[in-house]
């Protein structure tokens, strides 16, 4: 099978694994891919939900490691392929000098990315009808792994400790919504200035879309290196219906944040993160990322996963063909812009753990 399939496959579907201990510990709850464990397939690691209810029932199965780390992927009996894990970084040893465990600041996504959430908290969560349908911000929150707001000072300390440990290559500082017009985007500014005072690291922010343009210039001059502003989805009745709240800042307002920010960042080093099976059409979102595109933002698909504990958390996740739909003119769509997965400088989409996309980019896909 083909490598772009098998990826497709196991994030549609999920996995059971025989070994849930193998390779870094896999995620619950809270922001970003959740429910998660991060995987190698053919060279490419990538996030595969093994904690939701999909993936209980799943048809495919990784059994456990052989004394090279090596698992094989089956499907009812056969062996498809070999998948490793990456390994438990060694930074989550370590705590701040107050006693926080460094994991409870930043977390290791896929491969060699440094993730964080700087304020695990956002207006919109606490609220039944404004909250996003999808987000589980809150529940790592609750259950004690991680802080509610992590200061520049512990997010400089952890970088440095995971480049200098583990190799971490970039870092994604994400961040609840906060009250006031900036959006987060000054909570992110002060954590990037921090972190980039204290080891080289390219790094990616992300937060909705400030009132005031005038940020995206702040945030580069702060020492960010991308900039995510997340769709997440693409037609405004599918937009009011899964987050109701977010909703309120229109697509129209995402497309001139994004034409403001690209001649900043550069094209190709501004992203959005759509999610595919959430109701909008193929259609919808091919026609939204060939406005992206040409724009210079880059388009990063995903299928959606269902985490358990949200309103969500039994909705589908799209099938296989339906990415495949997707992600094959995207794709194209994609290098025909002169956008690239790997001339993102930091961030989602150059890390591309959450999506097949960079597969078909390589044209390693079906």
């Amino acid at each position: 099978m083909a490598t772009g399939r098998l990826i497709n496959e196991l994030q549609s579907y999920g996995v059971r694994l025989v070994d849930p201990k193998a390779g870094a510990d896999s995620r619950r709850g809270g922001a970003g891919p959740s429910d998660h464990k991060a995987m190698t397939v053919d060279g490419m690691t990538v996030m595969v939900p093994v904690h939701t209810a999909p993936a209980f029932e799943s048809p495919y199965l990784v059994e456990k490691p052989d004394a090279f780390g090596r698992s094989r992927v089956s499907r009812d009996g056969v062996s498809l392929g070999e998948v490793t894990f990456p390994l438990q970084p060694k930074f989550y040893g370590l705590s701040t000098a107050d006693g926080i465990p460094y994991s409870k600041i930043a977390v290791l996504h896929g491969r060699d990315v440094l993730a964080t959430t700087v304020l695990q908290s956002c207006i919109r969560y606490q609220s039944r009808t404004k909250t996003c349908q999808f987000c589980a911000i809150g529940q790592s929150l609750a259950a004690g792994r991680t802080i509610e707001r992590k200061t520049p000072a512990q997010l400089a300390e952890v970088a440095k400790a995971a480049v200098e440990l583990d190799g971490v290559k970039h870092m994604v500082m994400t961040t609840g919504t906060p009250p006031g017009r900036d959006r987060g985007c000054e909570i992110l500014a002060e954590s990037a200035a921090a972190v980039k005072a204290a080891v080289d690291l390219p790094i990616q922010v992300q937060s909705e879309p400030p009132d005031d343009d005038a940020w995206f210039q702040r945030l580069k001059d702060a020492g960010a290196d991308a900039l995510g502003m997340h769709l997440e989805a693409v037609t405004p009745e599918v937009r009011s219906r899964i987050m109701p709240g977010k909703a309120q800042v229109s697509v129209e307002r995402y497309l001139a944040a994004f034409a403001a920010a690209v001649p900043v960042f550069g094209r190709g080093q501004v992203s959005t993160y759509i999610l595919a099976g959430l109701g909008d059409t193929a259609e919808a979102i091919l026609a939204m990322s060939e406005k992206l595109v040409a724009l210079g933002v880059y388009p990063f698909v995903v299928p959606f996963v269902p985490i358990s504990g949200t309103p969500l958390e039994s909705h589908p996740t799209p099938s296989p063909a339906f990415m495949h739909e997707i992600l094959g003119p995207l794709s194209k769509m994609v290098r025909a812009g002169g956008l690239s997965a790997t001339d993102i400088k930091a961030g989602c989409g150059r890390c591309g753990a959450c999506s097949a996309l960079s597969a078909y980019e390589k044209g390693v896909a079906p």
